[in-house]
């Protein structure tokens, strides 16, 4: 799994395999989702993060595992 901010792009990117993308759809306004060939979602693409929430800070991110 793999975490790309974009700070000039105001935008996350999260991979969750590395495998091929064949579709892509956005899902909600700047929310992408890709697609394998078995329909499985393997990433996900979030756009306008400064406006989504105002206060984020993309210096620290927090690992949270259950």
């Amino acid at each position: 799994m793999k975490l790309h901010i974009d700070k000039e792009g105001d935008a996350l990117y999260l991979r969750l395999d590395d495998s091929t993308i064949i579709e892509s759809e956005e899902v909600a306004p700047g929310v992408v989702l890709d697609y394998n060939e078995a329909n499985q979602v393997v990433g996900i693409e979030m756009l306008y993060l400064s406006k989504r929430s105002p206060d984020l800070n993309l210096s620290i991110l927090e690992l949270v595992t259950a």
